[in-house]
């Protein structure tokens, strides 16, 4: 199910006076339901969420990652993942049939996850495998729809995320000529080149124009890259680069491989969001970092490191603007209507979706 069909389902708003309601009585009606729920209840929170509903998580990190302690938390009946559509729906495909998935605001959607949908994936497919024939196998970033997982599961390929894509795209290549990559262009650019890959081996599949930009000869594209981007991370450039290394030149600039090729290269580091709290975390103090990922991230790392020197790469960078629909209002309201017994906003993956998106999520999950 993608988010347009569920917002249909979901046709229940949230009522005003939650909205109006101050933040130290939506705070106190938060506590009063996880503590009636106590074990029923789990509550997962995206590194990218707000601090005023991290605050209420009882586990924090990735997308896939927090589908997994989901999953592996049986005891409880109901998930309120704070996170986004995408993620959501991975929860629900992982955990048993008795376990209920809700996500506080349907809105909170995914830019990347929405640049491919399963009809321009179709189109694509059937275009490509006229061109090359069964020689490409597809990969898909953990940040994409169920229906593009199932895709995936159902061609022989797998999903991956940004700690484990460099030993997927080896997987991949071992198994096929060459690979699809969807739906982020950048981090299956920054994979594959880092791999070895040339860049002038690496085509784009542009599902506007529903054709392939490539300029060479055919014969020699490995990576077909599917043209999408994080639009938060897209927006870090080599200018903030240039300035960092002006104003701080002995400043460490780590990013999130969504960043461009011309921005990962001008780096000095680059890695997963685990990746960058990690090196953070072991660094000396008084070591000076310039970070390029979602400024809620950011400003926490900043507020947990007060001794190190620590800023945005890019200082007029905003939070991601889907996963701040997830707010206090929203999740309060989540809470007590699961508390009232209210199925709103429940995340559903049809059957069918859900077992093909397995197979690809397992496929990666082999490769450990």
């Amino acid at each position: 199910m993608n988010l347009i069909d569920s917002l249909q389902i979901n046709k229940r708003q949230i009522p005003e006076h939650y909205v109006n309601m101050d933040e130290k009585e939506l705070k106190e009606r938060a506590w009063t339901v996880k503590r009636k729920l106590g074990d029923r209840l789990f509550v997962p929170g995206h590194h990218y969420q707000k601090d005023e509903v991290i605050q209420f998580s009882d586990a924090t990190g990735d997308s896939l990652q927090l589908a997994q302690v989901a999953a592996d938390n049986r005891k409880a009946e109901f998930i309120v993942f704070c996170g986004v559509h995408f993620m959501a729906e991975t929860a629900d495909i992982l955990t048993t049939n008795e376990q209920k998935v809700y996500l506080p605001d349907m809105r909170a959607g995914c830019s990347m996850a929405d640049m491919a949908d399963i009809h321009q994936t179709n189109r694509a497919w059937e275009a490509l495998q006229a061109q090359f024939g069964d020689t490409i196998i597809p990969l898909t970033y953990v940040n994409s729809t169920a229906a593009i997982k199932a895709f995936v599961g159902e061609h022989g390929g797998a999903t991956v995320t940004s700690s484990n894509a460099d030993k997927m795209v080896e997987w991949a290549l071992a198994q096929k000529e060459r690979l699809l990559f969807l739906p982020d262009q950048h981090l299956g650019r920054n994979t594959a080149y880092k791999l070895g890959i040339p860049l002038d081996c690496m085509a784009v599949w542009d599902p506007i124009q529903n054709r392939l930009l490539f300029s060479g000869d055919l014969e020699e594209v490995k990576v077909i890259l599917w043209k999408g981007h994080c639009s938060v991370h897209e927006n870090f450039t080599t200018n903030n680069i240039e300035q960092v290394r002006q104003q701080y030149p002995d400043m460490k600039i780590i990013v999130h491989p969504e960043c461009s090729r011309e921005v990962v290269a001008l780096s000095d580091m680059a890695g997963s969001t685990n990746y960058i709290i990690t090196e953070i975390e072991k660094a000396e103090p008084g070591t000076s970092f310039a970070i390029g990922t979602e400024m809620n991230l950011v400003n926490r790392i900043i507020q947990q490191h007060p001794d190190k020197h620590i800023i945005s790469l890019n200082p007029y960078m905003c939070a991601c603007l889907t996963m701040n629909r997830i707010d206090l209002p929203h999740f309060v309201w989540c809470l007590e209507s699961l508390e009232d017994g209210f199925e709103s906003n429940r995340i559903v993956v049809e059957k069918a979706i859900a077992s093909k998106a397995r197979l690809a999520l397992d496929r990666m999950l082999l490769q450990k």
